[in-house]
């Protein structure tokens, strides 16, 4: 049976207590972490009025961030896949000879 942790996150000086597994421990602190020392770096960056906007921002930058690596995974396998074919015709048109 997977005993569930119980854990506290802050952000942006709230706390959040929740619930996990254990292995999901680790990537919760660090993503916790990682979202105050970007609010910290968009405070001091720019004007902003709350929280919120900053928080906001974060939100704006992590998903792009992982839209981004998708698009780019979309476009190496595509690019794989050009080479494959290439490859095939070539060993295609070696072994016709």
């Amino acid at each position: 049976m997977d005993e569930k942790l119980k854990i506290k996150i802050s952000i942006a000086d709230r706390v959040y207590p929740l619930t996990v597994d254990p292995s999901q421990e680790e990537g919760l602190r660090s993503a916790s972490k990682k979202i105050d020392a970007m609010m910290r770096q968009f405070e001091e960056n720019y004007a902003v009025r709350d929280k919120q906007d900053v928080l906001a921002m974060c939100a704006l930058q992590f998903a792009s961030q992982v839209e981004q690596k998708q698009i780019d995974k979309s476009t190496d396998l595509e690019d794989a896949f050009e080479r494959l074919r290439k490859m095939d015709e070539k060993a295609s048109e070696i072994l016709s000879k």
